[in-house]
């Protein structure tokens, strides 16, 4: 999920023509458990840290190939996103350049990861691909609960996953520093309503929300 222009910079203006731009991306579905790491980790990224001009982050969500501008137009890219690849769930695994692909597509949980895949695949097509790409995946442990939240050993894995891409964002030049000001309004990359604390506080409950699907299109039991 996220807004109608989904990119945020920490610190707009100034001239970054001498330094690589850089894409911070998180990817999926906020509306399905564990597949919204990838956006939960970009947003508590720019809550706690402000970047270089030259750095952007995006709430992808599900967009698929409406992301292939943002992909040509960096330098640099990070990516965070739900994968599994068959470990415990939380279990954190980087992936680095021309693997990246290999491994968006390899087990699909869902249709955006297909998707991004193909966006990744166009970029390199057209010429216009980063330099440099890092993948940040988490294994998940639950993705059918529709409007659920990260569970536990999922959002744990969270921190660790923010201090990998700190660390990575402040060796491609884009200087990381805690957030000296808190972020007001539109400034945010998720809408305040999806943010974290809201989403898991505002939930309905099970029998005023269905978790699984409308029942009334369950096939019914012979």
């Amino acid at each position: 999920m996220s807004r109608t222009s989904p990119e945020t910079r920490c610190h707009p203006g100034g001239d970054s023509t001498s330094a690589p731009s850089i894409c911070v991306l998180g990817i999926g579905n906020l509306l399905w458990a564990d597949e919204g790491f990838g956006v939960r980790c970009v947003e508590a990224l720019q809550q706690r840290h402000e970047f270089a001009p030259q750095v952007s982050l995006v709430d992808g969500g599900t967009q698929g190939l409406y992301l292939i501008q943002h992909v040509q137009s960096a330098d640099r890219l990070l990516i965070f996103d739900a994968i599994d690849y068959g470990l415990e769930p939380g279990t954190l695994k980087l992936v680095r350049d021309d693997d990246v692909p290999r491994f968006m597509g390899a087990k699909k949980m869902s249709l955006h990861q297909t998707g991004f895949q193909e966006v990744l695949s166009l970029a390199q097509l057209t010429g216009q691909y980063p330099a440099q790409v890092l993948l940040i995946g988490c294994q998940p442990e639950e993705l059918d609960d529709y409007g659920g939240s990260l569970r536990p050993v999922v959002k744990a894995a969270m921190d660790e996953a923010l201090a990998l891409g700190v660390a990575e964002i402040a060796r491609w030049g884009g200087q990381p520093v805690p957030r000296r000001q808190p972020l007001r309004g539109r400034e945010t990359v998720t809408m305040d309503e999806l943010a974290l604390a809201a989403y898991e506080t505002l939930r309905p409950a099970p029998e005023a929300a269905c978790r699984e699907g409308d029942e009334r299109f369950f096939p019914k039991a012979a």
